[in-house]
């Protein structure tokens, strides 16, 4: 499994913009190899929120595979020039290969 992380830190009040944005369906949604997308949010601090996407691929093939389709070419080109919105702080990107993957309990009882 290959695991990429997007972390955004975004301005208190925000963090439901970029959620909203992660639940809108998308090209991605379609791609072979793509297991699943999370988002999380931490709301722990006074200042800010911190974002956190994981999106799950069958392997690093399937991940490169979206990275140079068509349609994901395409969704940058159309975002070349523009600022990113002024409540985004920062943005980090991580790529990971799962070593270890253990089902709990609950995955079996209920069928995740």
């Amino acid at each position: 499994m290959f695991i990429m992380t997007r972390t955004m830190l975004v301005e208190k009040g925000n963090s439901d913009k970029i959620v909203e944005r992660f639940s809108q369906p998308g090209p991605m949604d379609e791609m072979e190899g793509l297991i699943d997308i999370s988002v999380m949010v931490n709301r722990k601090s006074k200042e800010e929120e911190e974002v956190v996407a994981i999106i799950r691929w069958e392997s690093e093939e399937a991940w490169k595979n979206w990275e140079k389709s068509p349609a994901h070419i395409e969704g940058h080109r159309q975002k070349r020039g523009q600022q990113p919105p002024s409540y985004i702080i920062s943005t980090s990107v991580n790529l990971y290969h799962a070593e270890v993957v253990k089902k709990g309990k609950a995955f079996a009882a209920n069928n995740l």
